[in-house]
C-alpha cells in the first residue's frame, strides 16, 4: 500500500487553523445562529485579522460552503459509527435480514439522535436555504459532494441490503417518464448499479426519514405530541417493511 507523503509543518499549521476555523464558525452557529457566521466574527473569536482569514477561505460564500462540508463529515462519521456498532454487538449467528434490519435501524436512529443535538447544525444544512450557500453544489460531482458522501453512507447499506435480499421494486417502466429521467441522472451522480425502482425505494425512505426527523426537530410535531418518540419507531416499522425487512416496534 502507497502511503501519502508526509505533510509539511507549514501544511500542518494551516489544516489546524483550517480546523480551527470551522469549529468557530460552528460555535458561533450554535450560540448565535447562522447569519453570525462572518470572516470578521470569526477573526475576533480567534484573535486574528479579517484579511488574514482570506488565506484560507477566499469569500464568506466558500466558508459557509466549507462549514456545512464539516456538518455534514460529522454527521456522515456518527451514521457510519452508529451501524458499525451495532453489527459488532449483535450475535454472529444472527439470519442476514435481521443483521440488516439492525444496521438500518441503528443508522436511522442515529441520524435522529445527532439533529436532536445538533438542532442549530441540523438546520444549517436541510433547513432554509441561506444566502451563499448553493445547495446544488454540496450535491454535484462539479463541487465538494459533502452532502452526496453523507447520503452515500445510507446508499451504501442500502445497496448491501438489495443484493443480499432483493425485495420488490418497480420495473422501469413502471416508473413516471418524469421521475424515471431524474432517477437515471442520480444514479450516475452517485455512481451506483443499482435499478432505478431500488433508487426510488431509497429515496422513497429517505424522504419519510427526513420528513419525521425533520418535523421533529423544528417543533412541527408538538401540536399533538410532547414525546415524539413513539411515533419515530412505527416511521421505522413503515420504512422496513418498504425494503422487506420485519421491524417490531418496542
Amino acid at each position: 500500500m502507497v502511503q501519502a507523503p508526509a505533510l509539511s509543518r507549514r501544511d500542518r499549521v494551516r489544516a489546524a487553523t483550517t480546523q480551527e476555523i470551522l469549529q468557530t464558525a460552528r460555535k458561533l452557529l450554535v450560540e448565535e445562529g447562522p447569519a453570525a457566521i462572518s470572516l470578521r466574527a470569526i477573526a475576533r473569536e480567534m484573535g486574528m485579522t479579517a484579511p488574514a482569514l482570506y488565506r484560507y477561505f477566499g469569500s464568506h460564500d466558500e466558508l459557509l460552503q466549507a462549514v456545512v462540508g464539516n456538518i455534514f463529515g460529522d454527521l456522515a462519521d456518527h451514521v457510519r459509527a452508529a451501524i458499525h456498532d451495532a453489527a459488532g454487538s449483535t450475535a454472529d449467528d444472527l439470519p442476514p435480514a435481521d443483521l440488516m434490519a439492525v444496521k438500518l435501524i441503528a443508522g436511522c436512529r442515529e441520524f435522529r439522535a445527532w439533529a436532536i443535538e445538533h438542532v442549530p447544525e441540523f438546520g444549517m444544512v436541510f433547513g432554509t436555504r441561506l444566502p451563499g450557500m448553493d445547495i446544488e453544489l454540496l450535491h454535484s460531482a462539479h463541487g465538494d459532494q459533502c452532502g452526496l458522501r453523507f447520503g452515500q453512507v445510507f446508499l451504501d447499506l442500502f445497496g448491501e441490503l438489495y443484493r443480499k435480499r432483493p425485495f420488490p421494486i418497480r420495473d422501469d417502466k413502471q416508473i413516471v417518464p418524469a421521475l424515471r429521467k431524474q432517477l437515471a441522472r442520480y444514479r450516475e451522480l452517485a455512481g451506483t448499479d443499482l435499478p432505478l425502482g431500488a433508487l426510488q425505494t431509497f429515496l422513497q425512505c429517505w424522504v419519510l426519514l427526513y420528513g419525521s426527523v425533520g418535523l421533529e426537530v423544528s417543533g412541527h410535531l408538538r401540536f399533538a405530541l410532547d414525546d415524539a418518540s413513539p411515533m419515530f419507531e412505527l416511521m421505522l416499522s413503515d420504512l422496513a417493511e418498504m425494503v422487506g425487512l420485519e421491524y417490531r416496534v418496542k
